[in-house]
Protein backbone atom coordinates (compact mmCIF):
# COMPACT_ATOMS: atom_id res chain seq x y z
CA UNK A 1 0.00 0.00 0.00
CA UNK A 2 1.51 3.29 -1.08
CA UNK A 3 1.86 6.12 1.39
CA UNK A 4 1.25 9.59 0.00
CA UNK A 5 4.43 11.52 -0.78
CA UNK A 6 5.41 14.35 1.52
CA UNK A 7 8.40 16.58 2.13
CA UNK A 8 10.62 16.16 5.16
CA UNK A 9 10.42 18.94 7.76
CA UNK A 10 13.76 20.33 6.63
CA UNK A 11 12.59 20.26 2.99
CA UNK A 12 15.38 17.84 2.09
CA UNK A 13 13.42 15.36 0.01
CA UNK A 14 10.05 13.99 -0.92
CA UNK A 15 9.55 10.75 0.92
CA UNK A 16 7.32 7.69 0.48
CA UNK A 17 7.14 4.19 1.91
CA UNK A 18 7.68 2.51 -1.46
CA UNK A 19 11.38 1.73 -1.06
CA UNK A 20 12.23 5.36 -0.47
CA UNK A 21 13.29 6.93 2.79
CA UNK A 22 10.48 7.80 5.16
CA UNK A 23 12.80 10.50 6.49
CA UNK A 24 16.33 11.73 5.80
CA UNK A 25 17.85 13.47 8.77
CA UNK A 26 21.24 15.07 9.33
CA UNK A 27 22.59 16.53 12.56
CA UNK A 28 25.69 17.06 14.66
CA UNK A 29 25.83 15.52 18.11
CA UNK A 30 28.11 14.38 20.91
CA UNK A 31 28.81 10.70 21.47
CA UNK A 32 27.63 9.71 24.94
CA UNK A 33 27.73 6.61 27.12
CA UNK A 34 24.44 5.37 28.47
CA UNK A 35 23.93 2.45 30.77
CA UNK A 36 22.63 0.41 27.85
CA UNK A 37 24.39 -2.47 26.13
CA UNK A 38 28.16 -2.20 26.49
CA UNK A 39 30.41 -1.42 24.74
CA UNK A 40 28.15 0.68 22.52
CA UNK A 41 28.08 4.42 22.69
CA UNK A 42 25.21 6.55 21.43
CA UNK A 43 24.44 9.85 19.71
CA UNK A 44 21.15 11.42 20.89
CA UNK A 45 18.82 12.74 18.21
CA UNK A 46 18.36 16.52 18.79
CA UNK A 47 14.98 17.54 20.22
CA UNK A 48 14.02 19.54 17.12
CA UNK A 49 14.26 16.38 14.95
CA UNK A 50 12.42 13.94 17.22
CA UNK A 51 9.05 14.77 15.63
CA UNK A 52 10.36 13.77 12.21
CA UNK A 53 11.60 10.46 13.62
CA UNK A 54 8.28 9.81 15.38
CA UNK A 55 6.34 10.53 12.19
CA UNK A 56 8.43 8.05 10.17
CA UNK A 57 8.41 5.53 13.02
CA UNK A 58 4.65 5.06 12.58
CA UNK A 59 5.49 2.95 9.51
CA UNK A 60 9.03 1.80 10.27
CA UNK A 61 9.05 0.84 13.96
CA UNK A 62 9.07 -2.84 14.80
CA UNK A 63 8.40 -3.53 18.44
CA UNK A 64 9.51 -1.71 21.60
CA UNK A 65 9.55 1.53 19.59
CA UNK A 66 12.89 0.87 17.89
CA UNK A 67 13.29 2.46 14.46
CA UNK A 68 15.48 0.93 11.71
CA UNK A 69 17.93 3.34 10.08
CA UNK A 70 20.68 3.45 7.51
CA UNK A 71 23.22 5.81 9.06
CA UNK A 72 26.59 7.38 8.42
CA UNK A 73 29.12 9.07 10.67
CA UNK A 74 31.53 10.82 8.35
CA UNK A 75 32.16 8.32 5.55
CA UNK A 76 31.41 5.26 7.70
CA UNK A 77 28.03 3.80 6.74
CA UNK A 78 26.10 1.28 8.84
CA UNK A 79 22.63 -0.03 9.63
CA UNK A 80 21.17 -0.09 13.11
CA UNK A 81 18.02 0.87 14.97
CA UNK A 82 17.28 3.96 17.02
CA UNK A 83 16.31 3.25 20.62
CA UNK A 84 13.62 5.41 22.24
CA UNK A 85 14.95 6.99 25.44
CA UNK A 86 12.85 9.50 27.34
CA UNK A 87 11.90 12.33 24.98
CA UNK A 88 14.45 11.43 22.31
CA UNK A 89 16.01 8.54 20.42
CA UNK A 90 19.56 7.21 20.72
CA UNK A 91 21.63 6.19 17.69
CA UNK A 92 23.88 3.27 18.72
CA UNK A 93 27.51 3.58 17.68
CA UNK A 94 28.91 0.04 17.76
CA UNK A 95 32.60 -0.63 18.37
CA UNK A 96 33.13 -1.50 14.68
CA UNK A 97 31.69 1.89 13.70
CA UNK A 98 33.76 3.68 16.36
CA UNK A 99 36.94 2.13 15.00
CA UNK A 100 36.11 2.67 11.33
CA UNK A 101 35.10 6.31 11.89
CA UNK A 102 37.90 7.00 14.38
CA UNK A 103 35.48 8.34 17.00
CA UNK A 104 34.86 7.79 20.68
CA UNK A 105 33.17 9.00 23.82
CA UNK A 106 32.77 12.78 23.92
CA UNK A 107 33.53 13.34 20.24
CA UNK A 108 31.23 15.62 18.27
CA UNK A 109 30.15 13.90 15.04
CA UNK A 110 28.11 14.64 11.94
CA UNK A 111 25.35 12.08 11.48
CA UNK A 112 23.27 11.38 8.41
CA UNK A 113 20.50 8.82 8.59
CA UNK A 114 17.60 7.51 6.59
CA UNK A 115 14.58 5.86 8.15
CA UNK A 116 13.24 3.14 5.89
CA UNK A 117 10.31 0.75 6.20
CA UNK A 118 11.46 -2.86 6.28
Amino acid sequence: MAVPARTAIDGSETVTADGEALASIAFDGEIIHWRGPAPWLFVPVPADLVGEVRYAARLASYGWGVVPVEAAIGTTRFTTSLFPQGDTYLLPVKVAVQKAAGVGLGDRVSVRMRIVAR
